[in-house]
């Protein structure tokens, strides 16, 4: 069974490293990697190399991303993908696609494999985001997909909402806690070697994205961020680059000045890779910002997570995800209440919603039971 896995952005892929390495690894499925979006930028880190270093080959690489900065560049990059997609899957001609999430990249590729009729299994289904357009695009890859691997049980019941067979909807959990059994994470000794940063702690991990929809303008929402952390002169920051989304590129300059005033202080970097994200999670003082990680994997390492603004507005979140307005005020409060540990209990263990990290063995055997009927009956809530 030949088996295509799209990837656009390094936190995508890093979520779905260990499900790649298992159908590479089963000698009852053909592992297809099509790679695309920031993965092949300069901008933002040609992180593709790092697929290729962590033993992958890549069967096709599709070129869409402009570099430009606005809704009509992003539009046009949708439209760049369909032609590339079309090309690539004609060509490799899988016999089922692995989406995971809500990229515009992977609307591209998902609405292309339908027309083609490829099966899709969709990853992260039924998740709500209010503050980003990634919201409807999730849902429209749910209606373009045939098998469905959610997260929780609250967002498979809402992914059957949406008119899917109960019987193609399970909850496997959240494929990217699939690392806490499986990988071997950094020391901060290495942590730092690796960053050509002299870490101590405490320390922050900081990613903010641009807020797609709602009235949360990047540049001045990053820079009341910014002007948070200065409140904070004991922890080192540790700044992660945005995505590409329309407004990232505002971001980018902000950062690396910020950075450039610090440097004793404050490592701006491209991309850490998921093993380096998450060892730099598991020592962290908090992570600080708007990225989903921030709510999903960071609860299971009994971290703090401030979430900031509406991006996320909507998701299930552990006790120890705080969240705020983006303001400086707002925003230092959290930082505060996080780090005196002031959210939970003396000894309180944290539970996280997204499931306990045995996701893709499940996804797998989902794989290879699947029979597929290109035309899909709606389910109707009795």
């Amino acid at each position: 069974m030949k088996v295509a896995v799209f990837t656009g952005t390094r936190a995508e892929y890093g979520l779905l490293f260990w499900l790649l390495k298992d159908i590479q690894a089963d000698p009852e499925l053909t592992l297809q990697l099509l790679v695309s979006g920031m993965h092949l930028s300069s901008e933002f880190g040609e992180t593709y190399k790092q697929i290729e270093q962590d033993g992958f080959e890549i069967d096709e690489k599709i070129e869409i991303l402009l570099s430009s900065d606005t809704a009509v560049g992003t539009a046009k990059s949708m439209g760049l993908g369909v032609l590339g997609f079309a090309d690539a899957l004609n060509r490799l001609k899988p016999d089922a696609l692995v989406i995971l999430g809500d990229r515009f990249e992977a609307l591209a590729a998902a609405q292309t494999a339908m027309i083609l009729r490829i099966p899709i299994l969709h990853l992260h289904g039924g998740e709500i985001t209010e503050g980003a357009y990634d919201d409807a695009i999730r849902h429209a890859i749910t209606k373009l997909s045939y098998l469905h691997a959610t997260s929780t049980e609250e967002y498979r019941q809402r992914v059957i909402q949406l008119g899917e067979q109960p019987n193609r909807v399970k909850n496997v959990g959240a494929i990217g806690l699939d690392h806490l059994k499986r990988s071997q994470f950094f020391k901060v000794d290495e942590i730092a070697q690796s960053l050509s940063f002299p870490l101590k702690q405490p320390y922050f991990l900081v990613t903010y994205h641009p807020v797609t929809l709602g009235e949360e303008e990047p540049v001045n929402s990053f820079n009341a961020l910014l002007s948070a952390l200065d409140e904070f002169p004991d922890h080192q920051v540790i700044l992660t680059y945005p995505n590409a989304d329309d407004g990232g590129r505002q971001i980018i300059p902000l950062l690396e000045s910020y950075a450039q005033h610090k440097p004793e202080r404050v490592c701006a970097i491209q991309s850490l890779g998921q093993k380096r994200y998450l060892s730099a999670v598991k020592y962290a003082a908090a992570v600080i910002g708007n990225s989903s990680s921030g709510i999903i994997e960071v609860p299971s390492f009994d971290v703090p997570t401030v979430n900031i603004g509406v991006r996320q507005k909507g998701r299930l979140a552990a006790k120890s995800v705080l969240h705020c307005n983006a303001n400086k005020p707002a925003i230092t409060k959290e930082i505060t209440f996080a780090i005196q540990a002031d959210y939970k209990a003396p000894g309180e263990v944290i539970i996280n919603p997204y499931g306990a990290g045995n996701a893709s063995e499940q996804v797998i055997d989902m794989l290879k039971n699947l029979v597929f009927e290109a035309s899909k009956s709606f389910y109707d809530l009795k």
